[in-house]
């Protein structure tokens, strides 16, 4: 466990708490028990397992090849790693879409079997009821409209959600019946900054961004791009970069192989006599 033993953990009503008091919550994708631990001691709010795993770790085109399976095992390494901060499960592709049966069912394992604190799923009024059928039953969820990565083969493309008016009154008929099937917090993925200022001040639940503007009560970002592990040119416009990983991690893979050519590596040092 980490060692961020001391400090509050972080609940559905300690977000809500946030808030209320107008205090910014912190947000990261995270997939393995190393990288957790560093964001909970780093007293990071939220790690989500993201099904941006398939990308990221696992090497997919996209997030819907990734299966519940997957996601569990990655979930579990990072529950390892967190003490204090809410870890959510992201649920795949096609892992709650077909029935509220299949979605508890599925759920479940994510606390039970993972030890995560929550779920995560795509979709507005559309999914409302399985939401509300879950957290009826104690899961607790967090919501997910706008860009929906899950949807990205009927999509076509990702694009920014809510530019036209139609499209902005579904988001926000979208966010408010989340919020009334019992979701404690809402993801704003690829929105326009007043559509996400003003569906945020609509709402009595938290809103976490992601290329969302600032006006949302809280910010997530896929680690990979925060570090700088994926390259420039992949890096989406709504992601800062923290680090420059990828560079430093060449230059040492590089010189590590330059000594072990050149036997310079093991040395005296790191040998056992």
């Amino acid at each position: 466990m980490s060692n961020n033993t001391s400090a509050e953990k972080v609940t559905t009503e300690y977000l809500c708490q946030m808030k209320r008091d107008g205090r910014k919550i912190a947000a990261i994708t995270a997939y393995d028990y190393s990288t957790a631990k560093l964001a909970d001691e780093s007293s990071m709010d939220i790690v989500l397992v993201g099904d941006s795993l398939g990308p990221t770790v696992l090497g997919y085109p996209n997030t819907i090849p990734v299966t519940l399976d997957q996601s569990l095992h990655h979930t579990a390494a990072v529950v390892r790693g967190v003490a204090r901060a809410m870890v959510i499960g992201d649920m795949p592709f096609m892992t709650y879409q077909t029935g509220t049966e299949q979605a508890l069912k599925n759920a479940a394992r994510y606390l039970q079997e993972a030890g995560a604190d929550a779920v995560k799923l795509e979709g507005g009024e559309s999914i409302a009821p399985t939401v509300q059928r879950l957290v009826t039953s104690g899961v607790p969820v967090l919501g997910h409209i706008g860009i929906l990565p899950q949807s990205l083969l009927t999509e076509g493309r990702y694009r920014v959600q809510g530019r036209g008016q139609e499209e902005a009154d579904q988001l926000r008929r979208d966010a408010k019946a989340l919020e009334e099937a019992g979701a404690f917090a809402v993801v704003f993925e690829g929105m326009p900054l007043e559509l996400s200022r003003t569906i945020t001040a609509e709402l009595s639940i938290p809103t976490i961004g992601i290329g969302a503007g600032c006006y949302c009560d809280g910010q997530i970002q896929v680690v990979h791009d925060l570090l700088g592990l994926t390259e420039e040119s992949e890096t989406p416009r709504h992601a800062k970069q923290y680090a420059d990983l990828a560079v430093q991690t060449r230059k040492a893979f590089d010189k590590y192989i330059d000594e072990v050519k050149n036997s310079r590596f093991p040395d005296d040092q790191h040998s056992f006599k």
